[in-house]
């Protein structure tokens, strides 16, 4: 069953329609043979429904066949998913109206440490969970009122017809316009992702990246200022970046890995280089105040079951966080995936807490970052 409730706003590192559209281009993946129910046994079972936030299209189709059926299937609880653009505006919206009508929303990174302190969702009840996800899903990904829903990836994707032989290895070699030549293409939305690249290029180690100081900002826009005039294209849209490269406008470009691996799954010559990729982190969260809390917690504990995270992975193509479910995953599907150990290993993360955090002057550090990267591209 499906609610509409959309409204049009545009926010977080991975859009509604880069979701949607990757989802649908996703279509020709095999699924997880028949997704096994595993047997929810007496901590999951119930009635009722319960009401879950989605971004609707293909991504919600593909979440209901492989996640939500067979939880109900599970536990005899209905889901009723509703689909809007962004969950946090709908949430605060219904929190000053004191009627909460969600139970479970998807929460973009820079939203939920705000509303985390607002104390807008509920403590996760892991007692539930089965040993595959406690064992599976790292302490990091396991917060008090969250848990890791799926991550995305930033990182270097390039056209295996512009460098048969070899090609870039890293952000240096994007910046390396000699080597590897060719158009270029970054993010025009910018930011910290353009920054952090921007400081790999320039040789600062991954656990030196944070915090983004003045003195690393203008390293970074310096750094900068050297690949601009070989950027043929500022693109604004994940989908964008990975059509340019297939149209051959671009040569190599940033890009978000869902729309890269769902274009190489569908027989794109692309790339992707998982050196200096930046992962970013999307969280369920139980809602204070919905109207079937109980059911809200058992189903967040099904969806990080291992089969049910494979199943999700496939559908979506942007995993969860239980590594357990590289088992129930095809082979060809795992360098492609942010989750892979081996991938893992060669990316960064966003410091959501210190994005969010005030300055002095009352503005978030992202916020400052922002403007600087603004008032830098208007040069």
């Amino acid at each position: 069953m499906t609610r509409q409730d959309s409204r049009n706003r545009s926010y977080g590192t991975v859009s509604r329609r880069s979701l949607v559209q990757s989802t649908a281009a996703l279509l020709s993946l095999p699924m997880v043979a028949n997704t096994t129910v595993a047997i929810a046994g007496e901590k999951l079972a119930g009635s009722g429904e319960v009401i879950v936030y989605s971004y609707g299209g293909s991504f919600t189709d593909r979440v209901r066949r492989h996640v939500y059926e067979p939880f109900t299937k599970a536990t005899g609880i209905q889901v009723v998913d509703v689909v809007a653009d962004l969950a946090e505006p709908q949430i605060k919206a219904m929190r000053e109206a004191g009627r909460v009508d969600w139970d479970v929303a998807i929460i973009y990174p820079g939203a939920y440490l705000e509303l985390s302190q607002a104390g807008v969702f509920v403590p996760i009840d892991y007692s539930l969970w089965d040993d595959e996800g406690l064992n599976g899903v790292p302490e990091s990904a396991r917060l008090k009122d969250a848990v890791v829903a799926f991550q995305n990836a930033f990182l270097l994707v390039y056209d295996e017809r512009a460098f048969p032989n070899s090609g870039p290895r890293n952000w240096a070699d994007f910046w390396n316009v000699k080597e590897f030549p060719g158009a270029r293409g970054l993010t025009g939305n910018g930011g910290s992702s353009t920054l952090l690249v921007a400081l790999m290029a320039d040789g600062v180690a991954y656990n030196d990246l944070w915090p983004l100081t003045d003195a690393k900002i203008d390293r970074a826009l310096k750094k900068l200022d050297e690949i601009k005039p070989h950027i043929a294209k500022w693109w604004m849209a994940g989908g964008e970046a990975v059509q340019l490269l297939i149209n051959r406008e671009y040569a190599l470009t940033s890009a978000p890995d869902g729309r890269a691996l769902a274009a190489i799954k569908e027989g794109a010559p692309l790339r992707m280089v998982w050196d200096g990729a930046i992962i970013v982190e999307n969280y369920w969260a139980v809602l204070k105040g919905g109207p079937n809390s109980a059911n809200a917690q058992k189903f967040v504990a099904f969806v990080n079951r291992a089969e049910t995270a494979a199943a999700f992975t496939q559908g979506t193509g942007y995993p969860g966080p239980n590594l357990n479910q590289l088992k129930h995953l095809p082979p060809d599907l795992l360098p492609l995936i942010n989750i892979n150990p081996e991938n893992a290993a060669k990316a960064t993360r966003y410091d959501v807490p210190w994005l969010g955090a005030k300055r002095a002057d009352g503005k978030t550090n992202n916020d400052y970052i922002l403007e600087r990267w603004l008032a830098w591209r208007a040069r």
